[in-house]
């Protein structure tokens, strides 16, 4: 069992004994199939925690070969294109949220590219959010203020989709480089390894770009949730039996640029899953 799967374990089965309904609560999320209301049970403050240096966080109980590539494309999408049109991403995870030009207004990669003026080391510096935590963990890793915020009240309204995983932190203690994510809602079954993926992936990143070695991600969650058609989904992943390996992240590519990463310089050594479990086609909500 991977660090992943005992934390996607531990979450569900506490969002499926003790979660709240949001039955009646006039939720915004309907079924894409049949466009109707998408109800789910959640809980409140979730943190879970991955040593990324000793296992890269995969979920066994289902096949992620493929999906970790993707994950890693998205948030390179955001991180490293600062873009908001879906055609400069190779998935189309985002092309319900985007108009006919394929922008998804002010959100996700508008706001990493948006400049400020930050006051470093070495004075103020007008740079995007992205080059901020660059520049201080090369600079000042000492600093408790290496963070980034995309939910931009300013531009809320502007945006398609407001952002689900919105901050971060990032903090080097002897050496490592450890993150905090912090997300405001999170769909369990579709997103929970997503997420942990490519941020875990985004981690070996800047720890490369800034000489530092990998330390450990921190996930907050503000609802986490599970929708009403995805039980019985989660439910046979419970009773599915995970696989005992220790995935590794490799990098092909020795850059200490990060504009210089390309989802091909990735691949995930040591990694196995549960051949027996398939979900099929997953219901989606939106």
């Amino acid at each position: 069992m991977t660090q992943a799967d005992k934390n996607f374990i531990d979450t569900c089965k506490e969002i499926l004994e003790n979660g709240y309904s949001s039955e009646g609560t006039n939720v915004r999320t309907i079924w894409e199939d049949d466009g109707s209301e998408a109800n789910y049970i959640s809980i409140v403050g979730v943190t879970n925690k991955y040593d990324v240096a000793e296992e890269f966080p995969m979920i066994t109980l289902r096949n992620n070969t493929n999906t970790v590539k993707k994950a890693i494309d998205e948030v390179l999408w955001i991180w490293q294109k600062k873009s908001n049109n879906v055609n400069d991403l190779n998935l189309h995870i985002w092309d319900q949220w985007a108009d006919e030009n394929g922008n998804i207004g002010k959100a996700y990669g508008y706001q990493m590219q948006k400049k400020y003026d930050f006051k470093t080391n070495v004075g103020v510096k007008n740079i995007d959010q992205v080059d901020y935590v660059l520049h201080l963990l090369k600079n000042n890793p000492s600093s408790r203020r290496i963070m980034t915020n995309i939910f931009n009240f300013e531009d809320l309204k502007d945006m398609n989709l407001e952002p689900c995983a919105y901050g971060t932190q990032w903090l080097v203690k002897e050496g490592k480089l450890h993150l905090i994510l912090n997300q405001r809602s999170q769909d369990m079954l579709v997103a929970n390894g997503w997420n942990t993926m490519q941020y875990a992936a985004l981690l070996h990143m800047f720890a490369q770009c800034s000489g530092l070695k990998v330390g450990t991600l921190t996930h907050n969650i503000g609802d986490c949730h599970i929708y009403d058609r995805h039980i019985p989904l989660v439910k046979k992943l419970l009773e599915a039996k995970p696989i005992d390996v220790s995935p590794k992240l490799v990098i092909h590519n020795n850059t200490k640029n990060f504009y210089e990463f390309k989802v091909e310089d990735f691949e995930i050594q040591g990694y196995d899953y549960n051949k027996e479990i398939s979900l099929g086609k997953i219901p989606v909500a939106t």
